[in-house]
């Protein structure tokens, strides 16, 4: 946020008026450790700690202020609230709609898979015609989204905001404190099945973004997904549709991609193609692998155009960005020629689907593909059938298995079915042995699980020859 008064930040959060011109910002920060001179410090309760406990090391840092719940000897400004996560939206909302008075265009992303590595091409996209603003890493939730929202400076002009959802009435909230001027749905799939009970509950909370557009805004919807493009009835917002499959029959802007083609690794290129209120095909060569990822380029370039970025640039623009976020399709060739594929920041079917079908087509001549699979989360009672699936897909798409995690039975029992080679370990550590173990130059082996399972280490150590035997697996 731009600099203000302790006075002007008491305001916007509801405290008591504080005395005097003393200033604060830009920095607003939840960890003692990243306090800087001027910051404001929210002291949020935590399972295992609480932020009051943390005053005074962020006034010793520089802190000037602090949003909290009492008073404590701490040498900083008290700004009291009843809640302090509260007070962290409440400023966040103040200070996003002070900037969108002066220009500021919000953008929010969600869905059920895709939506950060979206939000990484959209915020380069936009950074390409003007100071932007995008979550660092997966910034999508009541803390994540506020925190982002107070980078704002004077000079933004774009704000990305990426949306997730644990339920319910998520969405709409966050859209309160930052409310969007572009909306892009980008699929419903079956991530965090078991909270919201149903892929129609799940497409109920994801349209909630629609809902959240004025009637000036747009709704950037995917025509291919038929749960997204029936969301076209619960929005004021004009259309605007993107498709992998050809041009879309609806939407004033109508946004596709033709002659698709991958190379050696699975990065895309294609001609980017828009009808309606903007004409143009551009060339585009993405860096980041998987045919997933035209589909999240289409929809960056969606928003782009409606905002009224020139085609030639959000080609561009395209083109020379990369992955900002670590763990989604990382890969990282061995001196060897071993390749490794890290994707062990979050799986669900769909996405553990995308990965290990971009996986297969990197497969080398004479190279085997293998994969460390592991617990898929939040998937409700349908988990064992869905792992079973997943242990199918695995060995019918040709990768060797090893599985880990409180379902690595069941993934082990479906790639059994398929006919595949698989292994069962208990934790990280066989996982790398048994991974690791006689791989050849011309191998390629990827790793992905629900974030909870930290299967980074197992990429991690793989990618550093751990593991690396000639005995084989065992």
């Amino acid at each position: 946020m731009r600099e203000r008064t302790i006075r002007d930040v008491a305001a916007l959060v509801g405290a008591a008026p504080v005395v005097g011109d003393r200033r604060a910002g830009p920095d607003v920060v939840i960890d003692s450790r990243q306090a800087t001179p001027g910051a404001v410090f929210v002291a949020l309760p935590g399972e295992r700690v609480d932020g009051h406990d943390y005053l005074d090391a962020a006034a010793s840092r520089g802190a000037v202020a602090a949003i909290c719940t009492r008073r404590t000897d701490a040498p900083l400004a008290h700004l009291v609230v009843p809640d302090a996560q509260q007070g962290l939206s409440d400023l966040a909302r103040g200070v996003v709609a002070e900037a969108k008075a002066s220009g500021l265009a919000c953008v929010a992303v969600t869905g059920s898979s895709g939506k950060t590595s979206t939000k990484d091409l959209l915020g380069q996209l936009l950074a390409a015609a003007g100071p932007t603003v995008s979550p660092e890493g997966s910034l999508n939730n009541e803390i994540g989204v506020p925190l982002t929202a107070l980078r704002v400076g004077d000079d933004t002009r774009y704000l990305v905001s990426e949306l997730g959802a644990r339920g319910g009435g998520h969405i709409a909230w966050l859209c309160g404190i930052v409310p969007p001027d572009v909306g892009l749905v980008l699929n419903v799939g079956h991530a965090h099945l078991g909270e919201f009970g149903s892929v129609a509950g799940i497409a109920a909370a994801k349209g909630e973004l629609v809902e959240a557009l004025p009637a000036g805004g747009w709704a950037v919807l995917n025509a291919d997904d038929p749960l997204v493009l029936g969301m076209v009835s619960r929005t004021r917002a004009r259309l605007a549709t993107f498709s992998l499959v050809g041009e879309p029959d609806a939407g004033e802007l109508r946004v596709w991609a033709d002659d698709i083609g991958p190379d050696e690794l699975q990065r895309h290129a294609f001609t980017l193609r828009a009808a309606g209120v903007v004409e143009a095909a551009v060339p585009v060569q993405l860096q980041g692998p998987g045919r997933h990822q035209v589909a999240n380029a289409l929809a960056a370039a969606a928003a782009g155009l409606v905002l009224g970025l020139p085609a030639s640039l959000v080609g561009e623009a395209l083109s020379g960005a990369t992955a900002l976020s670590r763990w989604r399709m990382q890969l990282s060739p061995r001196p060897d020629g071993v390749l490794i594929v890290n994707d062990s920041y979050n799986a669900n079917p769909d996405s553990m689907r995308a990965a290990l079908t971009t996986v297969a087509g990197m497969r080398r001549r004479g190279g085997r593909l293998r994969a460390v699979l592991g617990d898929m989360l939040e998937l409700g009672p349908d988990a064992p059938a869905e792992h079973r699936a997943l242990g199918a897909l695995a060995a019918g798409l040709g990768f060797e298995v090893v599985a880990v995690g409180d379902f690595a039975d069941d993934i082990a029992a479906g790639a059994r079915e398929a006919s595949g080679v698989v292994w069962t370990v208990a934790d990280r550590a066989q996982a790398v042995a048994v991974a690791g173990a006689d791989l050849q130059p011309s191998d390629v082996v990827v790793v992905k699980a629900s974030r909870g399972l930290a299967l980074d280490t197992v990429a991690d150590a793989l990618a550093s020859g751990a593991g690396d035997t000639t005995g084989g697996p065992a």
